[in-house]
């Protein structure tokens, strides 16, 4: 099946799985306090943009999840290409990461907490730790298993580490890289939702906190979707990028 056709195939599960949805509310065989049926939803999400704030938490999640993702991809990136392109760093470093890495990053809301306050500043620190990980150990990974002849190449041509880094290493860790930057991405969006519930703070995990807690299940269903859209345009765009960094590697293999 072409590309087209299986976004095709996609788009009618979902199609499928609303119309389920509405079958299910308009029955009623879940009380329409906690699931509420698709034009409600819409109802929701429309009002929500024009006589609300919704637009604001919107772009509240989107500028906590982009600011800490950043953050984390450029220290994961820069910290990751340093240590993995030397064995003695992973030697040493190793332990340290190993013993952080499997850290919860809702346990360091606390001490983020403690440290920065409820305040945004709170938040790109959560953010940042947790979706650090994902794009740290790729980028060692893809720097460690770089293949052993371009390195010889490399002394060969008489490159300092720098030119070898940039020239050589870089490019061949490049599809780990990527999809280390995926997985943060992810990550930073259940932690920006996370961070907004906790502190307070302008986003869409606020709105969907404060919907709850009024029992407005079409305004819980509205902020969900939006964080689904989110994910899903911020996937996409992350999957152009890949295509075009590694277009080299389509056109070897053809």
């Amino acid at each position: 099946m072409s590309a087209v056709g299986w976004r095709v195939a996609g788009c009618l599960v979902v199609a499928a799985l609303i119309a389920l949805w509405g079958e299910i509310a308009a029955l009623k065989l879940v009380s329409p306090v906690f699931l509420p049926t698709p034009p409600r939803v819409w109802f929701a999400l429309v009002n929500g943009f024009w006589r609300a704030d919704l637009a604001e938490k919107l772009l509240g999640t989107v500028g906590h999840m982009l600011g800490g993702w950043a953050a984390a991809s450029i220290a994961g990136v820069a910290l990751g290409a340093l240590v993995g392109s030397s064995k003695a760093a992973r030697d040493y470093v190793g332990p340290t990461l190993e013993f952080l890495r499997p850290l919860p990053a809702s346990a360091v809301i606390p001490v983020a907490i403690a440290m920065f306050g409820l305040t945004p500043r709170m938040a790109l620190g959560v953010i940042g730790f947790g979706s650090i990980w994902p794009v740290l150990l790729a980028t060692m990974h893809g720097f460690a298993a770089i293949e052993p002849r371009l390195g010889e190449v490399a002394r060969a041509l008489r490159m300092s580490r720098w030119q070898t880094i940039a020239k050589v290493s870089l490019p061949s860790a490049t599809p780990d890289i990527l999809a280390g930057l995926r997985l943060g991405l992810t990550v930073s969006l259940i932690l920006a939702v996370v961070c907004e519930m906790i502190a307070g703070l302008d986003g869409l995990g606020q709105w969907v906190l404060l919907a709850a807690r009024s029992y407005k299940s079409a305004d819980i269903f509205a902020g969900v979707a939006l964080l689904g859209a989110i994910g899903l345009i911020a996937n996409a765009a992350l999957s152009l990028i890949e295509a075009r960094a590694l277009r080299w590697r389509t056109s070897d293999g053809g």
